[in-house]
């Protein structure tokens, strides 16, 4: 059993579900380079509706295919994991916004399918 437990950081970026980061969607690249990179995990969240820096209001209509939805990737790291992946965050994020909060972990265990 492996135990997550104490100070981290909550990392959120912010962003819209049409962005991309070369041929794949960038929600997509993050959670992949996070999950390279041997973080403990990571989430996406789609957002119902939202609007950004430009003031463009992005809401779910049933008749719409695709309406840039707001997009937010969490993961919950150590504040040295976190640093040393910003560089590459930085460089597949052209517009967006990122948010980083101390948050205390109070149990995160990975059991594997023989114990």
């Amino acid at each position: 059993m492996t135990k997550f437990i104490g100070e981290k950081v909550l990392m959120r970026i912010f962003t819209g579900e049409t962005k991309m980061f070369g041929h794949i969607p960038l929600y997509e690249a993050l959670v992949e380079l996070f999950r390279k990179e041997g973080f403990a995990g990571a989430t996406v969240l789609r957002g119902v509706s939202g609007f950004g820096a430009h003031g463009v209001y992005h809401t779910f209509k049933l008749l719409e295919l695709s309406s840039d939805l707001p997009m937010v990737i969490e993961v919950v790291e150590t504040q040295e994991k976190i640093d040393s992946i910003m560089p590459k965050v930085d460089e597949m994020i052209e517009s967006g916004m990122v948010t980083l909060e101390k948050v205390n972990v109070i149990l995160y265990t990975h059991k594997h399918a023989n114990e």
